[in-house]
């Protein structure tokens, strides 16, 4: 059924997931009210026009709506698009499984396998706005030397000349290609940190604002918006030549320098107007998708704000967490992780280990909690992907240290069957994170949200609140071989020890 306005009574009992990956918390829908606004602010994370219901239910449109749980109703309301409803299909996996194959099959390809084989370093904490050659040079050989597995690498904002020019920084890196070099003998592959801003006071603007590949606002003249750098103008990702331009850019650094792939930042709704005037007409959800478009090139990129484009190789992290332990911080990785399955978006990242608002690190380092890093840690080491910034041997001591160490290590030890799961996953387009309820829809697990599968046989039950030492696990039916030898027949709950040393995991035995 197709219409642009729906009221839906929820049943008893019924669940419902989906809209915005920030709202990860407040899922499964229909337990308390909320109202969502998918066309002005996605909070910076991923989005999809797509409700999931644990009955078989699903709404999907091709444009952003609006919806709110109130009084036991769902109200769905669009001012562009058709609401397409569909019923029947029993449970909340079938229900995914017909949405996906109808309106986002999946493309049957995997971004770099590098990216789950092993831990990926992202520099943003350590060198902030002044990322330099030895900087990153010393990062790398101190992975190597406290145990860790090399993987991709990530070289932050400002590695470059002004917004745009996407040049390396003469000063700071007087040989790229040399850096590259060395990097690649170690076993990192090095990506680079992009963004849609093009610098004002810059060559690279005077060459580009004549050709028509910024975006205009409502009078005509180019658009400049403020962003968490300054005001820029946006480069018109509708525009096929100003696209064009920036992959020429991108695949210069890669032909010259040896660059492996591209993170790919901002995108955000709030950086466009309704009004803005571009080469194709769009709406701020439009040019989100469009940046996100971009990134399809390289096999190596990584996304934190994205409209629609499930089912795509596309990386997708969750946005910077607070060095907190509740839903702004740690305990929000496990619910945000499960929306992003459920919307599509299967190649999952979390936030940076401890927390990516750096500022936490660095006025505040005197109040770093070293528990909240290994237990961040643990909890990422059975994500998909897990990325650390921050690094643990400068703030941790050695016990917190080898903590740290021996989740990164199980992540490599796990690697090559991650990957697995990651192809398993491009060929059918399900999650590769997923919900317990999403795995077994017939066990009542729709409210779990401290636990999760990675693929279909292991299940995570990491720590994510502080001081924990005990905790309960849920078992689904089926025989479960934990992490520390331990064989359990479910359906059964049981409450286990956890001390800071342990990350409880059990794989499904056949």
């Amino acid at each position: 059924m197709a219409t642009n306005q729906l009221t839906i009574d929820v049943g008893h009992e019924e669940y419902w997931w989906g809209g915005r990956v920030s709202d990860g918390q407040q899922m499964p829908y229909g337990i308390t009210d909320i109202q969502v606004d998918l066309s002005t602010d996605l909070h910076g994370n991923q989005a999809c026009p797509l409700l999931l219901s644990s009955k078989g239910r699903y709404i999907w449109s091709e444009e952003p709506f609006r919806f709110r749980f109130h009084g036991g109703k769902l109200e769905i309301n669009s001012d562009v698009g058709e609401l397409k409803f569909h019923e029947g299909f029993v449970d909340v996996r079938r229900a995914y499984r017909h949405a996906s194959a109808t309106y986002f099959p999946s493309s049957g390809e995997a971004p770099e396998p590098l990216l789950f084989t092993a831990p990926q370093y992202n520099l943003w904490i350590e060198l902030l706005y002044e990322p330099t050659q030895e900087g990153v040079l010393q990062y790398a050989r101190d992975v190597l030397a406290n145990g860790m597995a090399p993987g991709v690498i990530m070289i932050d904002d400002n590695w470059h000349e002004p917004y745009g020019a996407w040049t390396f920084h003469s000063g700071r890196f007087p040989n790229p290609h040399a850096m590259v070099d060395e990097l690649h003998e170690l076993g990192f592959k090095v990506m680079l940190w992009v963004c849609p801003f093009v610098s004002a006071d810059s060559m690279t603007f005077r060459e580009v604002e004549p050709k028509g590949y910024l975006l205009k606002d409502k009078t005509g003249n180019t658009a400049f918006r403020r962003w968490w750098n300054g005001v820029s103008a946006v480069l018109d990702c509708t525009n096929e030549d100003a696209v064009a331009w920036l992959h020429a850019k991108l695949d210069h650094l890669q032909t010259t320098y040896g660059i492996d792939g591209f993170k790919l930042d901002a995108g955000d709704l709030p950086f466009y107007e309704v009004s803005d005037q571009s080469a194709v007409q769009s709406s701020r959800n439009g040019h989100c998708e469009a940046w996100a478009k971009v990134g399809l090139r390289y096999p190596l990129n990584e996304y934190r704000a994205c409209w629609k484009l499930a089912g795509q190789p596309l990386v997708q992290r969750l946005k910077d967490k607070g060095h907190e332990w509740g839903y702004s911080g740690l305990a929000s990785l496990i619910p945000d992780g499960i929306a992003q399955g459920m919307l599509g978006y299967a190649f999952i990242c979390p936030d940076m280990i401890g927390g990516g608002e750096y500022m936490s690190f660095t006025t505040q380092s005197d109040r770093l909690d070293a528990e909240l890093i290994v237990r961040y840690a643990q909890c990422s080491a059975l994500f998909p992907m897990m990325q650390f910034s921050a690094v643990p041997w400068r703030i941790l001591d050695a016990e917190h240290l080898a903590f740290c160490v021996e989740a990164a290590q199980l992540h490599t030890q796990l690697g090559e069957e991650i990957w697995q799961i990651a192809q398993d996953s491009a060929a059918s387009g399900e999650p590769m994170l997923r919900a317990m309820a999403y795995e077994f829809p017939e066990e009542g697990l729709e409210e779990m949200k401290d636990q999760f599968m990675l693929g279909s046989q292991i299940l995570a039950a990491p720590v994510t609140t502080k001081g924990t030492r005990s905790r309960t696990v849920v078992f689904p039916s089926g025989t479960w071989l934990g992490d520390d030898g331990s064989v359990i027949t479910g359906p059964s709950r049981h409450e286990i020890d956890v001390p800071l040393s342990r990350l409880p995991w059990y794989r499904r035995q056949v």
